[in-house]
């Protein structure tokens, strides 16, 4: 069985070159099987609004979805470090909202830490956050609960300047004491720069191999959300195929009547004349 990480071991990960993985659950069932295997981080990430509740955007997830989820998952992955992402609106409106805040998605949900979006702009509020106690994963490259102002889904750091603006982002949150920080969607060399640029670890989704660690959407890598697919995805096990082939089949021997057999039924003799 896996040892579980903690915050300090993402830091001596990087210092030893130690590379890991990163992906997102949304319920107990997925945290359990995420839990079995080999990956070492999970994000209850606002992602959920689309892929668990339909939305178009991750915009009208509330902090009341986010700990209706993160609890399961803290409960069917306890080898596996659990991340809570803080929903938009949560701590972009005060400091003081976001530290009451964070120290909800803590308390009730039992997580490792927080993540919240945003560089420069929001490297005071980390810093309040990790003052009350609270360890805070930053985020900062494409942030899609900003993806409007960005321009949408797009690639980040295109520029020389850009660029630049990205890796005082991930300096500005070192400072402020985030221990690792998402990066999201910026060409190689980007990602390659903002990684040596800072001591904390890197995770990368869509920010290529030069990275600490590398991060997706579980339901992305292993093909069950058809809605929309980053460039970035690879595609690991085509599960939705094989869940739709099996739904097929008992649906076939449903209507055939072939399904249930003596093996799946139970065949306990009843005296039936004395229910009349």
């Amino acid at each position: 069985m896996k040892k579980k990480m903690s915050v300090l071991d993402f830091k001596k990960y990087k210092e030893e070159g130690r590379k890991f993985a990163y992906v997102t659950a949304y319920d107990y069932t997925m945290a359990g099987i995420v839990d079995e295997s080999e990956v070492e981080v999970i994000l209850v990430g606002d992602s959920l609004g689309m892929i668990m509740l339909g939305y178009d955007s991750t915009t009208p997830v509330t902090m009341d979805d986010m700990v209706h989820h993160i609890k399961p998952v803290v409960k069917g992955a306890p080898n596996t470090f659990i991340v809570g992402d803080m929903p938009f609106g949560s701590y972009n409106s005060s400091v003081e909202k976001a530290v009451e805040n964070a120290t909800r998605l803590i308390k009730e949900t039992n997580c490792d830490c927080v993540k919240l979006e945003g560089g420069q702009k929001y490297a005071h509020v980390v810093k309040a956050i990790v003052e009350a106690g609270i360890p805070v994963m930053g985020h900062i490259g494409l942030t899609p609960q900003n993806a409007t102002q960005l321009g949408g889904f797009k690639v980040q750091g295109g520029t020389p300047e850009s660029a630049l603006e990205i890796i005082k982002d991930a300096k500005a949150l070192e400072e402020a004491g985030a221990f690792s920080i998402v990066l999201e969607c910026v060409p190689v060399g980007v990602g390659e720069a903002v990684t040596k640029s800072v001591a904390v670890p890197i995770l990368g989704i869509g920010a290529g191999p030069h990275v600490d660690c590398q991060v997706l959407v579980t339901q992305d890598l292993l093909g069950m959300y058809n809605d929309f697919k980053p460039k970035f995805v690879k595609l690991f096990a085509d599960v939705r195929k094989v869940m739709i082939d099996g739904l097929n089949d008992f649906h076939k021997e449903s209507i055939e009547g072939t399904f249930p057999t003596e093996e799946y039924s139970f065949n306990k003799e009843v005296k039936l004349d004395k229910l009349y």
